[in-house]
């Protein structure tokens, strides 16, 4: 698994050059059965990333833009009467997929963000009184941009929780531009990309990141950061139950990425920023980064 996990970091870099770190990331969200988001700026690589990882993961890939006057059926699907027949039939929309990425998602209104809640909570949707499973592996992508931008319409934390991971991309490296200006185009990289991971594999991957163990010492560090957001004055309120299990699962997919079936400290706060930054508020006007790191520094690894 080494070799292919690094095979594909390997395939995904040839495109989005300079990010190999928030590759990893997207890939321990993938394996640890989460979805992210990622705001940044337009034209920083987000819809290229996610593209990059359904072409070398062998997945089945769907874009949906949203828009002010996207509905919830253009992404679930409808049920259509067909009069020839007499009874109507169910055509699925974009969700039944395995990499779905909703591009621009905060550009839609709040109830067309909702109708991928139940989705991607419990991997099935529900229309018109009939539940129906989505495809395995079930993985979102949504891209924001800033809130700043005009025509945006901010994502509520039940939405927000939804997602294992929030991370940004950012402006790339002077060399990694470099790079850019003197390569092909990036659009032409990726269509040569090639799968090298079954759908199969990829289930025994995220798999594999349950078997991974996190010993009483490592949980009881996690707790103690949970509990901090909890009680500390600079937190508008803490982390919850559900997004403690979050930090620990992707704090084990880390550690699989780097060929460990064991969690380390190291691994929680390798992952503190992108899972838990969206998930709390702080008062004093801290930023999520300032907040993260003050939640770092405070708490001990070692009680």
């Amino acid at each position: 698994m080494d070799s292919l996990i690094s095979r594909v970091i390997d395939q995904v870099g040839q495109v989005l050059l300079g990010k190999e770190h928030q590759v990893r990331l997207s890939l321990a969200c993938l394996f640890a059965q989460g979805h992210l988001l990622i705001e940044d700026l337009p034209g920083m690589g987000k819809t290229t990333l996610a593209q990059c990882l359904a072409k070398v993961l062998g997945l089945k890939f769907e874009r949906v833009q949203f828009t002010s006057d996207l509905l919830p059926a253009d992404i679930l699907g409808v049920a259509i009467f067909e009069r020839e027949q007499g009874v109507f039939k169910f055509h699925p929309g974009p969700v039944f997929t395995q990499l779905l990425l909703a591009d621009e998602i905060n550009r839609s209104t709040p109830k067309t963000q909702s109708a991928l809640l139940e989705a991607m909570e419990e991997g099935q949707v529900t229309i018109e009184g009939k539940t129906r499973p989505l495809p395995r592996p079930f993985f979102v992508i949504a891209t924001q941009n800033p809130l700043s931008q005009s025509g945006t319409f901010p994502l509520p934390e039940s939405q927000l929780d939804r997602f294992l991971m929030r991370i940004s991309l950012g402006y790339p490296s002077a060399a990694s531009e470099r790079l850019l200006f003197q390569g092909a185009d990036p659009r032409a990289t990726l269509k040569a990309l090639k799968p090298l991971v079954t759908p199969e594999q990829l289930t025994a991957i995220q798999a594999q990141v349950s078997a991974v163990k996190a010993s009483d010492a490592l949980l009881n560090y996690l707790q103690r950061l949970v509990e901090f957001t909890r009680t500390d004055e600079a937190f508008s309120y803490g982390l919850s139950p559900r997004g403690a299990l979050a930090l620990l699962r992707a704090a084990k997919a880390w550690a699989l990425l780097h060929r460990r079936d064991f969690v380390l400290p190291e691994d929680l706060q390798a992952v503190l920023g992108p899972v838990v930054g969206h998930r709390v508020r702080g008062h004093l006007a801290k930023g999520p980064e300032m907040l993260i790191e003050h939640l770092r520094s405070r708490v001990a690894v070692v009680a």
